[in-house]
């Protein structure tokens, strides 16, 4: 199995208002060890992790994990490519064939999953 540093994560939607799942995805990513960055509307600080505002260069990406909705993520389609991740995960609600179909071309795979879910069951880094 690889480290956890292996799966650093950018999470696309951060907020610094506690009830989003954008928040508990941070705060849970931070609590079982993962390396976290993020973007948000509003800049601002989560468990330590800033929040920056506008698509930033980031290095060594391993997933990219998706609260906007797929109306807001054409601006992102891009910028996502350029990070090349080796995953994008749709949480519910964020679903977007087109940039399924996007990701694949490029040689990213797809997850429509719920980050949150997957970190208490163990399952994200498998």
């Amino acid at each position: 199995m690889k480290s956890k540093e292996f799966f650093k994560t950018l999470v696309i939607g951060a907020s610094e208002k506690p009830d989003r799942y954008a928040n508990k995805a941070i705060k849970l990513l931070i609590k079982k060890g993962f390396p976290v960055v993020a973007i948000g509307n509003k800049e601002g600080t989560v468990e330590g992790v800033k929040i920056e505002k506008g698509k930033k260069s980031f290095n060594d990406i391993h997933t990219v994990t998706l609260y906007i909705n797929p109306r807001i993520q054409t601006e992102y389609y891009e910028y996502i490519i350029s990070l090349k991740p080796k995953r994008i995960i749709f949480n519910p609600g964020t679903e977007n064939p087109e940039f399924y179909k996007i990701a694949s071309e490029n040689g990213i795979a797809k997850e429509e999953a719920c980050t949150l879910v997957l970190l208490n069951l163990g399952e994200y880094d498998k």
